[in-house]
């Protein structure tokens, strides 16, 4: 066995996990929530806690499996800058943060268009130009503070092994500083003042180094335990099927965010309104893509309920016009700037009900994106939406292709960062099942097709 200690920090949790890499399988993991601290001077990460939890287990991994290496991934839009002793020159900002909305007309002179970098104007932070942008403004000597500059991933690689990197998957999600088409840096780094800061990019395979020996003694792991450079979440996930399945075909990575990512698909047709955008594989490739805050919709949205989709149920809520329209978190996602809808009285609905008709405006904001990417060929979902049958049903019902996903049952960002370390056998094809359940097929069309007429009314409303 390959055992790979992936550290994997999402939004809403962090995760360390032991990922048997040859299986492709998960075989230990341990959670905790990723709280904010809400300031001073701004929300930002907990990152003192976060590094306690990986320090601590670890040590209790290391005590129970043979560690062969370690490999990080973590969510995109978060950039960390350190001063000249390798310590926070500034704690590190939640993207969610409006303060770089107050510069954003400023922003917008300096930053490159959208053709080049393939990363939209997006709220908040979650253009890390923006953040950086921001952060000067409000501290004028941060500037001069900044000695290096790293992507999330790469922080924690950092305090692994004491290199400093960057790599393109993590460079190249909206953040305004990466060009996909040519593999460099963009004008804005120029701009910002920050070119020379900016840790150099290297592949994601490759080795940074091994654990120090402050990490070594901490944790019990043996000093020549390498540390690769590490991924972007969203990336991971792709890079998982990238090396058992040939294009086309597209991911639906789903969790806070739902990124949808089309393998072989066109980048040219992309709508920077919408939330699309171009992402960069591990190969360094420009891979067409969309998003939108699924999985903090579905918890707002509420529902516990549990079932799978009957005829009775689809005819039911078809019956009452039962639907929501987008969107539930309206600064993201294909339809921006539109308050969400019910179109019936969520309290008058069975549980049942409830929970279907939230799991198909999931599914088909999740078509949409889809759509906007001009996806082809099979379509694999990862993350805790492969467990919501309706959703998978209607996903298929309403894109009129094969919905599957990993028969492993771990999530595809632990997966896709462990086999950074150890890649696939040439003769590796995966293993996937099939995610839809037996329903009635012509219920969920005509369902979708209601729902797209109803969302183009509601959006022309906006």
């Amino acid at each position: 066995m390959h055992h790979v200690a992936v550290i994997d920090i999402g939004k809403t949790n962090a995760k360390l996990a032991i990922v048997d890499a040859t299986q492709r399988r998960e075989i230990d993991v341990v959670t905790t929530p990723n709280m904010l601290v809400q300031g001073p001077p701004y929300p930002h990460f907990d990152v003192p806690a976060i590094w306690q939890f990986i320090v601590n287990n670890l040590k209790s991994f290391a005590n129970k499996y043979e560690i062969k290496a370690i490999t990080v991934t973590t969510h995109g839009a978060c950039v960390v800058l350190l001063d000249e002793q390798g310590n926070l020159a500034t704690p590190v900002l939640d993207y969610e943060h409006s303060g770089p909305d107050e510069c954003r007309t400023a922003y917008e002179t300096i930053r490159p268009p959208f053709y080049i970098t393939g990363s939209p104007p997006l709220a908040g932070g979650l253009n890390v130009g923006a953040q950086i942008y921001w952060l000067y403004q409000e501290q004028p000597q941060l500037q001069h503070k900044v000695h290096s500059i790293v992507m999330y991933p790469q922080y924690w690689t950092y305090l692994l092994c004491g290199v400093l990197a960057n790599e393109p998957t993590s460079l190249g999600a909206h953040t305004d500083l990466w060009i996909p088409a040519e593999g460099c840096l963009s004008a804005l780094a120029d701009r910002l003042n920050i070119t020379n800061k900016i840790a150099t990019p290297v592949p994601s395979t490759s080795v940074l180094g091994t654990v120090t020996t402050d990490v070594s003694h901490a944790t019990g792991l043996p000093a020549d335990t390498p540390v690769y450079c590490g991924i972007h979440d969203s990336n991971a996930s792709l890079y998982t099927h990238l090396t058992s399945l040939q294009p086309p075909f597209s991911v639906v990575s789903t969790g806070t965010w739902v990124v949808c990512m089309t393998a072989g698909s066109n980048t040219t047709n992309l709508d920077e309104t919408r939330d699309t955008l171009i992402n960069v594989s591990v190969a360094g490739t420009p891979v067409p893509s969309a998003k939108f805050m699924g999985g903090r919709e579905y918890d707002y949205l509420s529902t516990t309920y549990h079932a799978t989709p009957t005829s009775k149920v689809i005819a039911g809520v078809l019956q009452k016009h039962a639907f929501v329209l987008p969107s539930v978190e309206s600064s993201t996602g294909p339809f921006p700037r539109c308050d969400y809808q019910w179109t019936f009285d969520p309290d008058l609905l069975s549980a049942e009900e409830r929970y279907n008709v939230i799991s198909f405006y999931l599914a088909l904001m999740t078509t949409t994106c889809l759509n906007l990417c001009d996806s082809t060929g099979p379509i694999i979902v990862e993350g805790p939406f492969t467990k919501n049958i309706p959703y998978c049903a209607m996903l298929q019902a309403a894109t009129d292709r094969e919905v599957s996903g990993d028969t492993s049952g771990s999530t595809g960002t632990s997966i896709g960062a462990a086999i950074l370390a150890y890649p696939a056998p040439a003769n590796f094809s995966g293993q996937y099942r099939s995610l839809t359940d037996r329903f009635d097929r012509t219920l969920l069309k005509a369902y979708s097709e209601q729902w797209q007429a109803r969302t183009l009314a509601h959006t022309a409303q906006t």
